[in-house]
């Protein structure tokens, strides 16, 4: 019978053990900290920006001629090739917008404006021809001037990303070209043994259209990412300019001033251009929306 008291006495310090230890305040761990993803770098969207640039002619030629028509004596011609080097400044804006279909594929459309100093200026002189016999030797003295005061694109562009670089786009492009033309050229005939001089002109002021094609590469800085670099080629054609010629004048007066002839002058450059573009982005895919707790 001793030993009841024992146990009964242990069971107590352990119930009111217990009871103390449901009175103590509990503590539990806090939930983890919230750190939100890193953004997702995207091309989509509409931007806009600058560029200037350097252009030069692809090498091409400019041709011409002219011919007499009585009362003038008839067989008297001309004809001239001579290499035109169209060059200069070229500078303006551009606006455009991209759609990135997966992480290395990026379309897009872009239009641009640009005002230009790019001209050429060529001089020839050679000896002219008679069919009929060296009647009176005669050389022809010919000026040509062309400027494009200023040109625009709108073009289709395609690019790629590479996966460890995202804000890297090389890109193609093409498409629709245009531009303000102005080419005069001056002529004139000297007749040496008779000391006559015939004179003729003309003048060609129009905007022309053609086409593009080229290709760039665009970065964008990953701590700046509304804002890209891009450097860029452009091929341009505008077609060919042909001018119609008549004689304007004798010097002394001569019926002799009865010639035609054409002159024609492709326009046709490269450029080279570096831009600045800020990227808008309303039409970009928004971050996800996550819970906060």
């Amino acid at each position: 019978m001793a030993k009841f008291p024992v146990f009964a006495g242990v069971a107590l310090a352990l119930a009111a053990g217990s009871a103390f230890a449901a009175d103590l305040p509990s503590r539990k761990a806090p939930p983890p900290a919230f750190v939100p993803p890193a953004p997702v770098f995207t091309w989509n969207g509409l931007y806009g920006g600058v560029n200037i640039g350097y252009a030069f002619g692809n090498g091409g030629n400019e041709t011409g001629g002219f011919f007499y028509a009585p009362p003038a004596a008839p067989g008297f011609t001309a004809a001239w090739s001579t290499p035109h080097d169209l060059n200069g400044v070229t500078g303006g804006g551009q606006i455009g917008y991209n759609y990135q279909f997966s992480p290395w594929l990026v379309v897009g459309v872009e239009a641009d404006i640009q005002a230009a100093d790019i001209n050429s200026q060529r001089n020839f002189v050679g000896p002219g021809t008679n069919p009929f016999g060296p009647i009176t030797n005669h050389v022809a003295a010919v000026n040509t001037a062309k400027s494009v005061d200023w040109w625009g694109t709108v073009r289709g562009r395609v690019g790629v990303t590479l996966p460890s670089w995202p804000n890297l786009l090389v890109y193609g492009t093409g498409g629709f070209a245009y531009g303000q033309v102005d080419h005069t050229v001056s002529v004139a005939d000297l007749f040496v043994n008779a000391g006559i001089a015939q004179i003729g002109r003309g003048k060609y002021f129009s905007t022309n259209t053609g086409w593009t094609a080229g290709g760039g590469v665009e970065w964008s800085p990953l701590s700046f990412p509304a804002w890209s670099l891009k450097i860029e080629y452009l091929y341009t054609d505008l077609g060919s300019t042909t001018i119609p010629l008549a004689g304007v004048l004798s010097v002394p007066v001569s019926p002799g001033a009865n010639w035609f002839g054409t002159h024609t002058s492709p326009t046709q450059f490269h450029s080279v251009r570096a831009g600045l573009n800020w990227h808008f982005n309303p039409f970009a895919a928004s971050a996800p929306v996550l819970a906060k707790y």
